[in-house]
């Protein structure tokens, strides 16, 4: 699930088409300033036998907020952030896909706890939606992803008629990530029928490149690599 400021001012919510970005209005991506700090590690949580954490709320896992020196902007307008190591691979795996003509156009990034209420809350209300129901597409606050400056949601610039929707992973940006993506520390973090229940979101990939964003997101759950990212069997990434 996402909330995205697009090109030319569209908002994209949830799995509503994305409108028609004007080529010219696309944010250029930017080299953030790279930190070498090292985060510290954060206290591993027991795993249950099923490899969901005991404390999910509605089968999303909790995440701590990223805190804001920590993040650095992957678009010109710095509407996009992302942590800075996971920026920096972003814009290097973006360099790599342009240069075989794939345009990854990243819509969202790290997402704070206040722009999760409205998202879950109040869009839940606008369309009736029970919290089950509305938890299957989007997190509580306190339990999205996009709170770890990790997650990004990224659609195919190319096609203007495809958002946030299943349909994504026809397009060539999709094809593009599941051969190449794991060359640049990213993953998919919902594929089909993962053991959190949540829907497939194709356009929904994490950063695991050190130390800290692989604990945030695997100190609490055992699933495998394999399950989460298309790694195995993968060819050789392409040259930037």
């Amino acid at each position: 699930m996402a909330i995205a400021i697009l090109a030319g001012g569209f908002v994209a919510w949830g799995t509503a088409p994305v409108e028609p970005p004007v080529a010219s209005d696309v944010p250029a991506i930017v080299t953030p300033e790279i930190s070498l700090e090292i985060a510290e590690p954060t206290e591993p949580l027991p795993v249950p036998e099923d490899g969901v954490p005991d404390d999910t709320l509605l089968g999303h896992i909790p995440y701590e907020e990223a805190p804001a020196d920590s993040l650095a902007p992957i678009v010109a307008d710095g509407s996009i952030l992302l942590r800075r190591a996971a920026a920096e691979r972003f814009i290097t795996m973006a360099e790599a896909a342009a240069a075989e003509g794939i345009l990854l156009e990243p819509v969202s990034g790290f997402r704070s706890i206040d722009d999760q209420e409205y998202l879950f809350f109040e869009v839940k209300a606008e369309r009736g939606q029970i919290a089950t129901t509305r938890a299957e597409v989007s997190a509580p606050p306190g339990y999205s992803e996009h709170h770890t400056g990790y997650a990004i949601d990224i659609l195919d610039g190319s096609r203007s008629d495809i958002g946030l929707v299943e349909a994504f992973e026809t397009t060539d940006a999709f094809r593009w990530l599941q051969e190449n993506a794991a060359f640049y520390s990213f993953e998919l973090s919902f594929p089909r029928d993962n053991p959190q229940g949540i829907s497939y979101e194709p356009w929904h990939w994490r950063f695991v490149g050190d130390r800290h964003s692989l604990e945030t997101f695997y100190r609490a759950t055992n699933l495998t690599t394999s399950e989460a990212s298309p790694e195995a069997n993968s060819p050789p990434p392409a040259t930037p």
